[in-house]
């Protein structure tokens, strides 16, 4: 197979390019690609510097650059060159404009700049950091999502995931012999959301987990039966108060987070219902 050469180019960090070639990339089996990756490029000159690369490995040239002048040489490089220049956001870009009714501003990384959201996502971080494996608990009605579930059931790695998001998340492992606190069963902010997993997906979790400790035995920690036993006692508790219970089995974390997301939204919207619809 023919290695492929693709170009980023980002008039800021590029974590969205990434993301999107990422994306892209991920439909194609086996594709042999080389990225080239340029970030920061916000000048004319700059692309000067940046051509002979790309004509060295001439291919496909992915790029968000809102400066028109910047843009337009790079497309003047690519069109002598004869390579195609991919300017990946402008449809969604133009979309926005037709249906806001307003132009783009155009201002280089503005996603990432240092407003109001970026700051409550770095305290939704340090909430989450804070609240990991049951700690904390007398601070979960500060949550906006509490996971609960059994050891080994992605609970930290989720609650990272959506701390990214913005979400203040809280968990707790569900241990048969240790009764959750009371503050779990009392909670009116936060949405509680249950994680199970197969039992077997969750003995092969856990003998994974073992072999990173220094003896490495097993234990009750990966019994078959005692196992089936922590995830029916779980499932339980889920039931017995209504919670709304997700199968990790065969979801990855960004499959789990965007779940629980959807079910904030849900949660949100049934409770605004009867303010929207005022007085009967």
């Amino acid at each position: 197979m023919a290695r492929i050469h693709l170009h980023l180019l980002s008039d800021s960090t590029g974590e969205t390019l990434e993301m999107i070639a990422k994306a892209a990339l991920a439909q194609f089996d086996e594709a042999d690609v080389q990225r080239h990756f340029w970030p920061m490029v916000r000048s004319k000159q700059h692309i000067d510097r940046i051509v002979p690369d790309i004509a060295g490995s001439p291919g496909l040239v992915l790029f968000t650059l809102v400066n028109p002048d910047t843009r337009a040489r790079l497309e003047e490089h690519c069109l002598t060159l004869g390579l195609p220049a991919v300017p990946v956001l402008d449809a969604v870009t133009e979309a926005l404009e037709a249906h806001l009714g307003q132009e783009a501003h155009g201002r280089p990384g503005r996603q990432h700049s240092m407003d109001a959201a970026y700051f409550a996502r770095v305290e939704a971080i340090q909430y989450t950091i804070a609240h990991d494996d049951g700690i904390g608990h007398e601070d979960w009605e500060e949550a906006d999502i509490l996971l609960a579930g059994v050891s080994r059931s992605s609970k930290t790695p989720t609650s990272i995931y959506l701390a990214n998001r913005g979400y203040k998340v809280a968990n707790i492992p569900l241990v048969v012999e240790s009764p959750p606190p009371r503050a779990l069963f009392t909670l009116r902010r936060p949405l509680v959301v249950g994680l199970t997993t197969a039992p077997d997906r969750l003995i092969q979790i856990r003998r994974n987990r073992l072999l990173t400790i220094a003896d490495g035995q097993e234990s009750d920690y990966v019994d078959a039966d005692r196992v089936a036993a922590e995830v029916r006692f779980a499932r339980r508790l889920f039931a017995d108060n209504d919670w709304p219970v997700i199968d990790v089995t065969r979801r990855s974390i960004e499959e789990t987070a965007a779940a629980i997301i959807r079910l904030l939204g849900e949660r949100d919207a049934r409770e605004a219902l009867p303010e929207r619809m005022g007085p009967v």
